[in-house]
């Protein structure tokens, strides 16, 4: 049975929800869904990892008018990550409606297309502060008839500088709407942003992600130099298959991909140096796991919708307790269990003890008990990730390219992994065994009576 079905959602929402196999609701979305669907304003204190998209999207969608070919919505979110993500989540969840545009505006990539696109109307946006402010500034977005605001991960956003522009943005936005604040954490400073946004909102809280259950923390002691070979021994230890590994600097994130690869592991980097094609991909490649390994920056610590990371490594102790719960929160997502492991130096002390006050189930052990981790984890990629210079704009469709590979390479649809269609190109991931095959079919073949460029990634 599922429980979403005690909501009451517009005719064929239960049934998409069930296709999507969303069948039980998490904490976060029973407290919040029913308050949010009788268009009340929320505050919601929700960990990484809780479902907390979901919960704002279903009344998003719920009350969207299709055929009011205006904005009525928009999200605003901390990273150009997420607010791809939860793009991506909103169109999964209004599939059953007709006709339905969201448009994400986020930095980092060409302003001008989004400009075309607000032109030619949306019904959702989705974006960062800055890219927003500069559309509004410009007249570039109608906001007229906006009647839902969300703010996802307002702490982050505080973060990272953002207050005034947030504060700019719903000053410009029609006074008469629904608010949704989301944040991980609720301090002084997003008690001002609230009442700054929203009046008469409702709080609730979701303190049930991090428990002990869902996610073993251990602390390790260590020199700089003792760092490489823990997390090789890390690797081993918990034979790992899919492993996030934290730093503070963008240079040492390459510094350990080529340590570690001197281990013999494959890995890709992600930190703020990359333009948003070369993010895009790094993420594709992990999450595909055609590389079983990623080192990121903490651009990394939010908005990756990848749910089964088994291993978190905190390279590098984060700066403070708010940033350590979003790493760890990388892991044990949905229903899944993980582990997050810390390494620090004695220098480190004041930070750890103010993260153990979070979190009392962290343990802590002897870097020498790792030494003799039996080297026998042959962490390989499972997956290879082919690149079809093809996409969104060419019609093309996941459907179209897992029909080519079924009928003309005589793949079975558990050989074909995530297949994901950007504006220009596409990425599709198949078994490492049938790499060759797959890319000679698909370069021999035409998809959509079109012949496309495919190239291994």
């Amino acid at each position: 049975m599922n429980n979403f079905n005690k909501l009451n959602l517009r005719d064929g929402f239960l049934e998409n929800l069930t296709s999507l196999n969303y069948i039980s609701m998490t904490n976060i979305q029973e407290k919040s869904l029913p308050i949010l669907l009788k268009n009340n304003n929320i505050i919601a204190q929700s960990k990484t990892g809780s479902g907390k998209t979901v919960s704002f999207s279903i009344p998003i969608v719920n009350k969207l008018n299709n055929k009011k070919f205006a904005i009525q919505t928009m999200v605003i979110c901390p990273t150009r990550e997420l607010a791809n993500q939860v793009a991506k989540e909103i169109k999964r969840l209004c599939r059953f409606i007709d006709n339905i545009k969201v448009l994400t505006l986020c930095g980092g990539v060409p302003y001008k297309p989004q400009v075309h696109s607000l032109f030619h109307k949306a019904h959702i946006v989705v974006g960062t502060p800055g890219r927003i402010l500069k559309h509004i500034s410009e007249n570039n977005i109608e906001l007229e008839n906006i009647d839902t605001l969300v703010l996802d991960e307002a702490d982050k956003m505080l973060d990272m500088g953002f207050y005034d522009d947030i504060i700019k943005i719903v000053d410009a936005l029609p006074k008469n709407r629904q608010n949704m604040l989301f944040s991980a954490t609720y301090d002084e400073q997003i008690i001002e942003l609230s009442k700054n946004i929203t009046d008469e909102a409702i709080f609730v809280q979701d303190e049930s992600v991090h428990k002990k259950e869902k996610i073993t923390q251990v602390f390790y002691e260590v020199d700089e130099s003792q760092k490489i070979d823990a997390v090789e021994n890390l690797i081993h230890k918990h034979n790992a298959k899919s492993v996030l590994i934290f730093c503070n600097r963008k240079y040492k994130c390459e510094e350990i991909a080529d340590a570690i690869f001197d281990k013999g592991f494959d890995s890709v980097v992600l930190h703020s140096d990359l333009d948003q094609n070369q993010r895009d991909e790094t993420i594709v490649l992990f999450s595909n796991k055609s590389y079983p390994i990623m080192i990121a920056t903490d651009v990394a610590a939010r908005g990756l919708d990848i749910t089964d990371i088994d291993l978190v490594i905190n390279y590098d102790i984060a700066k403070d307790e708010k940033v350590h719960t979003h790493r760890v929160g990388r892991t044990a997502r949905a229903s899944s269990n993980g582990t997050a492991v810390t390494l620090y130096e004695n220098s480190d002390m004041d930070i750890v003890l103010s993260i153990k006050e979070q979190f009392e189930d962290i343990s802590f052990s002897k870097v020498e008990e790792l030494e003799d981790i039996a080297k026998d984890n042959n962490l390989k990629p499972i997956y290879a990730t082919l690149y079809i210079n093809g996409g969104k704009k060419d019609k093309l469709r996941a459907g179209d390219i897992v029909g080519t590979l079924i009928n003309k390479a005589q793949l079975h649809k558990d050989d074909i992994g995530n297949i994901d269609i950007f504006r220009f190109h596409s990425y599709v991931a198949v078994k490492k065994e049938f790499e060759k095959k797959a890319l000679d079919c698909l370069n021999r073949n035409r998809i959509k009576q079109k012949e496309f460029k495919v190239y291994p990634r």
